[in-house]
């Protein structure tokens, strides 16, 4: 089929790594080694990274986690949990490295990003655990770490989204850490596939339906059939009933992106529920287009990220 992409995209199409999940193992390695050649020139100056692990869930292992600090704060500043994204098969620390020290460069904050266990060899709810005890561990930390508990929010792009959004939904309803904003980007959270975009785009660059169907068969494992009435909403939020509560989001969506509708609608489906919700669809735009940096549009959405992500937070620095 063909799709109306962005000129600027469509020239860079053909740089983009080829994305099987069909052999997670060699997806995960062919990935790490595309991650590894784009860090090696990141400047990772002002900041103050620490690897380290933290308890699990009762009965899991420990959970890797990297924490980004500016080395300049005034007073305790907002934190951001990091969630990966990856199809709930692939990523690690060091798959958005980037992005991260970007983040925690440009807006002052805390950054915690979480090297979650991945789908098919851990099924969910393992790694969704994993953020939450990130998530809890960041709020009982938050002063030896200067960090505002008031203003502690999620992020999360693809798979990283749909955690990002579980993540929040048991924190409300475990009345756990209250988070203060949630950043959803091309989430994946709905395990039916079955909206119009998901039907139509078979064959887009980055992710299509095939790929959709892998990515929940490994993360829903044995224990739970992709569209099936009992899947948990803490596993597909979009299944939930109830989204009042919850913290306002921000929700970007592609226009050639099989994930769109399914981001649209739990976006319209936050704001029917009384959450306050900014919502923007890029045209010409498809799964994963925003790591083409040069175009305009990529350019665009980073820089109104920004901005969402400094209003949630509520940092009051301009930028």
């Amino acid at each position: 089929m063909t799709y109306n992409i962005d000129p600027e995209l469509v020239s860079a199409i053909e740089f983009l790594p080829p994305l099987s999940l069909v052999d997670a193992p060699a997806a995960r390695a062919g990935f790490n080694e595309l991650i590894q050649q784009m860090n090696v020139d990141l400047d990772e100056s002002g900041l103050k990274l620490e690897n380290l692990t933290i308890p699990g869930s009762e009965g899991a292992p420990p959970v890797p986690l990297r924490v980004y600090t500016p080395d300049t704060m005034n007073g305790p500043v907002p934190a951001l949990l990091y969630l990966h994204g990856g199809g709930f098969v692939i990523g690690n620390l060091d798959s958005e490295h980037g992005n991260c020290l970007a983040l925690c460069r440009d807006l002052g904050i805390i950054l915690v990003s979480v090297d979650y266990r991945l789908a098919p060899e851990t099924a969910y709810p393992g790694g969704l655990e994993d953020c939450y005890s990130a998530l809890t561990w960041i709020s009982e930390n938050a002063g030896d770490l200067g960090i505002d508990s008031d203003r502690i929010g999620v992020y999360g792009q693809s798979a990283g989204a749909g955690l990002s959004a579980a993540t929040a939904l048991l924190a409300r309803d475990r009345n756990g850490p209250k988070l203060c904003f949630q950043y959803l980007g091309i989430p994946e959270v709905d395990d039916r596939l079955n909206t119009p975009s998901m039907n139509q785009f078979v064959d887009t660059p980055m992710w299509n339906k095939p790929s959709a169907k892998l990515s929940w068969d490994y993360y829903l494992g044995s224990d739970y059939s992709r569209g099936d009435d009992n899947v948990p909403f803490y596993a597909a939020p979009a299944r939930a009933e109830n989204l009042s509560g919850l913290p306002p989001a921000h929700v970007t969506t592609m226009e050639f992106d099989p994930l769109r509708d399914e981001g649209v609608l739990y976006a319209l489906k936050l704001m029917q529920a009384g959450v306050s919700v900014e919502l923007h669809s890029y045209p010409g735009t498809f799964h994963g287009s925003s790591m083409l940096a040069h175009a305009a549009v990529s350019q665009r959405e980073k820089q109104e990220a920004r901005v969402a992500l400094r209003r949630g937070l509520k940092i009051t620095e301009t930028l």
